[in-house]
């Protein structure tokens, strides 16, 4: 495919106002704009000078003028509004969690490979300059054989039972919001855990306060991950290997430093991973990479990893007894 992409909107909410942001400061041309309500798609156009603004989601999946979708709809409509993109032709950037569950992931990814699509989950941190960083040196045996990590995702959020993050009928909880950043990480280093543990405090209206998880794996690595929507936690982490270690300063899923640390403490190598804006527009630049080069999935994120990432999500509210309407 040559020329530009164009981006369409779908969800104007928070998060899609922040990826826009980044997308027109990195020069991504935004093509139009869906909401379920004309005046709130016509605010959010006129906001960030975008041309075409619709009163449904039918209608921008629709448009001409849009090449590719962001899906910023809560965690329960991102299958659903994933699929009518696709339908459409659409390529997709779905924002994380990829879906409510392992089952709407699958579907996604299948109508995605029968229309010969890219869906991809945008889940930013796997982009950052930290994070590739981080990966080079564990592949190049920087700090030896990997054995531990630990991260965490702890902020005081709304505590109104109204509130998104506290209606179970929305995805609320920690673990969907806060939670999926710490367990992708521990997917990216270490791959398909083998044995999945976890415990949780529940919030009032049912939904996870805080939960603890602990990822092991076959060869003895181990993964603790953390996550609170009802305390403000420093938001660092750690990998461990043999031969050193890695530590991310907070916060550790937005761009920051990464320091290379021998076993006796000394800086080895520091990174400074301050990327223009919030670093969003690089999950848009793999995507667009992705349609250019005529390839389905990469290697940095694959949608099929986004299935066995919400599986692990799923055991995770197996055992902590989470289900959500409608499931």
């Amino acid at each position: 495919m040559t020329g530009r992409l164009r981006w369409g909107i779908l969800g104007l909410g928070g998060i899609s106002r922040k990826f826009t942001a980044d997308l027109w400061a990195a020069g991504i041309e935004v093509g139009a704009v869906g909401s379920r309500s004309q005046a709130t798609a016509d605010a959010f156009a006129a906001d960030f000078g975008v041309a075409r603004a619709h009163d449904s989601y039918a209608a921008l999946v629709d448009d001409p003028a849009v090449d590719v979708v962001y899906v910023g709809t809560p965690h329960p409509f991102h299958a659903e509004h994933a699929l009518l993109a696709l339908r459409a032709g659409k390529h997709v950037l779905v924002e994380k969690p990829f879906a409510l569950n392992a089952a709407q992931a699958r579907a996604v990814v299948a109508e995605a490979d029968a229309r010969g699509l890219v869906v991809l989950e945008a889940m930013w941190t796997r982009f950052l300059p930290h994070m590739v960083r981080l990966r080079e040196l564990i592949r190049g045996g920087a700090i030896g054989e990997v054995r531990t990590l630990t991260a965490d995702h702890s902020q005081r959020l709304p505590s109104d039972p109204g509130h998104r993050l506290q209606d179970p009928a929305l995805g609320g909880g920690a673990l969907l919001d806060l939670g999926i950043y710490p367990v992708s990480f521990a997917w990216d280093v270490f791959g398909r855990p083998e044995t999945v543990w976890a415990r949780s405090t529940p919030t009032a209206t049912g939904v996870d306060a805080q939960t603890t998880v602990v990822l092991t794996y076959r060869d003895g690595q181990q993964a603790v991950t953390h996550s609170a929507l009802d305390v403000a936690g420093r938001n660092d982490a750690v990998v461990l290997g043999t031969e050193g270690r890695i530590e991310i300063d907070p916060t550790w899923y937005r761009p920051t430093t990464l320091r290379l640390v021998a076993p006796d403490g000394r800086v080895v190598e520091s990174v400074d991973g301050v990327v223009p804006g919030r670093g969003m527009q690089l999950q848009a630049f793999e995507l667009e990479r992705l349609v250019r080069e005529g390839r389905a999935s990469g290697d940095v994120l694959p949608p099929q990893e986004s299935v066995a990432i919400m599986e692990t999500l799923d055991e995770v509210r197996r055992q902590i007894g989470l289900v959500y309407p409608g499931e």
